[in-house]
């Protein structure tokens, strides 16, 4: 094999503190394989990151058209990267489609690096180009960089046994080998995942490896990019860290959730995009004890995850929205018999089948109120893709400690992005084991533990604790059925007040910024880096605006209400029409400002930052 190193220039190269690089083409062009390649290797550097992998919705849309484009952004940074960037620095477009889709969002004067080969006649009309933009000067406000890749893949094959397909897939690989000159990125790690990858086709693993170095010896010996670049480690907690995603990163935490709980763990889902990849991961730790079942549909996943729970393992469920919509009754059960259930959102634009690869928030009054009846659950939000690993241990915690079905929210945005994760040490997490049973003599379905409001969990063929369950409403303590229509107001009642009772072992909310001032920027779930973000940028400036993001929704913080009140106005970017906003204004009174957007992209830092400004600019009129 040949020595991997990476290669410099004659000239020394120029340190930059961030970097915010796209990759677009194809689905067929290897787009996300190469982001997630070149995600990882930035990992292994030292920098910290923050991905945003685009998927088209279509399955096999028809190459070379502008609904086919598939990305990948990836902002890097020497410091924190809250977000994977407002505007790229560097575009590589595969294809004219993925020039004309992506170059609107590119920073004016960035770099430019566009498969020249692929800009044939027929392309060029596939994506409304009238003249070659490569030749007729309408990109002459970036550092355009045209590249032959995939005549010079072909040339660096020459003389494999490869057919020509076989050989133009590999060009993927030679623009990453190009990149990882440009940005000094380490190869190994790639290497490593070719000879996994296609270990089975050992041709493909040679041919891979040749075109990856080919790219990289490309960019260093033509010195067509001038010099190369570098970026300095993150300080960061020593430890043992890995990039993951946010579906990844779920699934850990779910099988991290089970074992504290010293459960077994149960996981029924029907594939979905965006959260079928939790499933995926899952049924990966067999080993384990986990058991996946994928269901005929989403009722019957919901309902396999309530049976696992009343036979004593954690049932847990994964969908998005639409599946949510079908699983509804079912959660409705789930909370009437008071069993642990998680069912974890990983929410996409909507409605209906909607945008079902692109991101959106719009499932939080679903979480909240999307049952009929009475019918109160437990609901929180990941904030970062790393997060959605806590976030998902929270979630079974509380399941087990208050019997109840909690709500896990996440979205397209945090499932598939990803960030570098330090790994915890399991054996220093807090256990939760379940509540011991009472004496069978003492015992009684739904005699409630003074605390937590919390009914005993007796598994089916334990002696003496034989009970009845149901959807139909139970007496008060003794669980029989009941039609009693003051035991029926006191259930419901006791039931609100155990999802009530959780926040009181909530933390105080935490304020980032002055405690008391004129602007107050809330959010939830993803909005977190961006809102970060553009904050720091605001107080960096000198005005008086802090930020606070919600974990929990339901129960909300006890403390929220007197944190709003303490700043002038507040702001609450969503990616939805208004619903955090509105709880925020019907329970607080508060005259709370929505930022609103709903097209599948999460918000830029700019964004906010503007929206900001305009809240301060109206106060000083």
């Amino acid at each position: 094999m040949n020595k991997v190193k990476t290669a410099k220039s004659g000239q020394p190269a120029a340190e930059l503190e961030s970097v915010t690089i796209r990759f677009a083409g194809d689905s067929g062009d290897g787009i996300q394989l190469t982001g997630a390649q070149f995600s990882t290797a930035t990992a292994m550097a030292g920098n910290d990151l923050s991905t945003f992998p685009d998927y088209p919705a279509d399955i096999r849309a028809p190459m070379g058209s502008l609904f086919g484009v598939s990305g990948y952004q990836i902002h890097f940074s020497s410091g924190r990267a809250f977000t994977p960037g407002d505007s790229p620095d560097v575009l590589v477009a595969m294809n004219p489609a993925a020039l004309k889709v992506n170059l609107k969002d590119m920073r004016k004067g960035g770099l430019l690096i566009a498969n020249s080969d692929a800009f044939s006649p027929a392309n060029l009309a596939k994506a409304g180009y009238a003249a070659n933009p490569l030749e007729d000067g309408s990109l002459s406000e970036y550092r355009l960089i045209p590249v032959e890749l995939s005549r010079r893949t072909g040339e660096a094959l020459q003389g494999m046994p490869l057919t020509k397909p076989q050989a133009e897939r590999c060009k993927n690989f030679y623009a990453l080998g190009m990149m990882y000159w440009l940005y000094d990125r380490p190869m190994e790690s790639t290497i490593k995942y070719i000879e996994t990858k296609f270990k089975k086709t050992p041709l493909m693993v040679d041919a891979n490896k040749k075109a990856l170095l080919a790219g990289n010896a490309f960019a260093e010996t033509t010195e067509i990019f001038g010099q190369s670049f570098r970026m300095k480690k993150r300080p960061v907690e020593p430890g043992v860290y890995r990039n993951v995603t946010g579906n990844e990163a779920a699934a850990l935490g779910l099988l991290a959730g089970a074992h504290l709980a010293g459960l077994q763990l149960w996981y029924g889902s029907y594939p979905i995009t965006p959260a079928s990849e939790i499933l995926h991961e899952l049924s990966k730790y067999k080993n384990l004890g986990v058991k996946t079942f994928q269901a005929e549909d989403e009722i019957a996943a919901i309902c396999s995850a309530i049976g696992a729970s009343f036979a004593g393992s954690l049932g847990i469920t994964g969908t998005s929205g639409p599946g949510v919509s079908l699983k509804s009754e079912a959660l409705g059960l789930a909370a009437i018999v008071e069993l642990p259930l998680v069912i974890v959102n990983v929410q996409r634009g909507g409605p209906s089948t909607g945008l079902p690869t692109k991101t959106e928030q719009s499932d939080l009054f679903q979480a909240l109120y999307g049952r009929h009846g009475e019918c109160p659950i437990s609901v929180l939000a990941a904030a970062t893709p790393a997060d959605c690993f806590q976030a998902a241990i929270e979630a079974c915690r509380i399941a087990v400690k208050y019997m109840t079905p909690v709500a896990l929210l996440s979205d397209g945005f945090l499932g598939f992005g990803s960030e570098p994760w330090r790994v915890p040490e399991v054996a220093k997490l807090p256990k939760f084991p379940p509540a011991k049973l009472p004496p069978p003599d003492k015992f009684k379905p739904y005699q409630r533990d003074p605390q937590t409001l919390a009914r005993p969990w007796a598994r089916p063929g334990l002696a003496g604790y034989e009970h009845r369950v149901g959807g139909l409403e139970k007496a008060d303590v003794t669980g029989t059925v009941s039609y009693d229509p003051e035991n029926h107001e006191r259930m419901c009642r006791l039931r609100q007040a155990k999802i009530d009772k959780i926040a009181a072992e909530l933390p105080p909310l935490e304020v980032t910024g002055p405690k008391r001032g004129k602007v107050l920027v809330v959010g939830w779930g993803s909005t977190y880096g961006a809102i970060t973000a553009a904050v720091s940028r605001l107080q960096a400036a000198g005005e008086s605006v802090a930020s606070a993001h919600l974990r929990w929704l339901n129960p909300l913080p006890a403390d929220l209400g007197q944190v709003l009140s303490r700043y002038e106005r507040v702001l609450v970017p969503e990616l939805n029409l208004g619903q955090l906003v509105h709880v925020l204004r019907s329970r607080y009174l508060v005259d709370a400002q929505g930022l609103h957007k709903v097209k599948g992209l999460s918000f830029k830092v700019a964004e906010i930052e503007s929206a900001v400004k305009a809240l301060l600019s109206s106060q000083r009129r």
